[in-house]
């Protein structure tokens, strides 16, 4: 397939050239969804803005209706803080990718940390042609049951893949396939990598690690998470409403968050 972002027109999609970036403009918006991350998302904010080469445009923090002075720490650290109107990461992603300007999106979660060399990787990818992608993972913790996890993410299978890898996408083509679905408080990431690949969306799973806090594993067992992984990724599969997984999901694991 020829290398290009993709335009709506009247009757179909068509391919365009692809957007070509001058490392002197500011190109990139960051978004991260919150809810009680003030235990994080000030790190994130500093290293982001450390190794933005002044190529991020903006940092946009959306948050869920955090009750732990996350908000408040956002506007400490120069990042536009959004309070989301509906609760729900689907919800969150899609209502701050509205207010972004950037040529690219980069959604990032905020117990997250990209490599150090983000910019030039994402630049560099969407350059070749790629209209998104995400990295690899691994976890911050030395569980050897835990590279096992990360190990996978470096395959191209769609049970591989998840938001904790971050993803990068044109905003262009984020528009074009819909952008994220307000409606989905869980399997918000697989279900917008899944339009963009039918849209006929090249992607591209770079190289490099981010490192993922390995949190969910710690407040229950390693077992019990990838049970529950595996439990909600069939119901989606199999077309259970977001509401049904998520009352699943949340039935077999506790999150550290809530």
């Amino acid at each position: 397939m020829p290398k290009g972002t993709y335009l709506k027109t009247n009757s179909a999609i068509e391919i365009n050239k692809p957007i070509l970036f001058n490392m002197n403009m500011r190109d990139i918006s960051i978004i991260i969804p919150t809810l009680n991350e003030a235990q994080n998302i000030s790190r994130l904010l500093t290293y982001l803005l450390q190794f933005s080469m002044d190529v991020v445009k903006e940092i946009i923090v959306v948050d869920g209706g955090s009750t732990d002075g996350t908000i408040e720490i956002v506007k400490r650290n120069g990042a536009v803080a959004c309070c989301a109107k509906i609760r729900g990461r689907g919800a969150q992603l899609a209502e701050a990718a509205r207010l972004a300007s950037g040529e690219i999106l980069y959604f990032v979660h905020a117990d997250t940390i990209p490599p150090n060399t983000y910019v030039e990787d994402i630049l560099k990818a969407v350059q070749a042609g790629y209209h998104f992608g995400c990295y690899r993972y691994e976890f911050d913790s030395p569980h050897k049951l835990l590279f096992i996890n990360s190990w996978f993410t470096r395959l191209p299978f769609m049970w591989c893949r998840g938001g904790d890898q971050s993803l990068f996408i044109q905003h262009t083509f984020y528009r074009n396939i819909g952008g994220f679905d307000a409606s989905k408080p869980i399997m918000e990431d697989f279900d917008i990598l899944v339009r963009g690949k039918k849209a006929g969306g090249r992607f591209k799973i770079i190289p490099k690690n981010v490192v993922v806090s390995a949190r969910k594993y710690q407040e229950n067992h390693y077992l019990r998470v990838n049970f529950a992984n595996l439990v909600v990724y069939n119901m989606w599969k199999l077309g259970y409403s977001s509401t049904a997984i998520k009352n699943m999901y949340c039935k077999l694991i506790r999150h550290p968050k809530e």
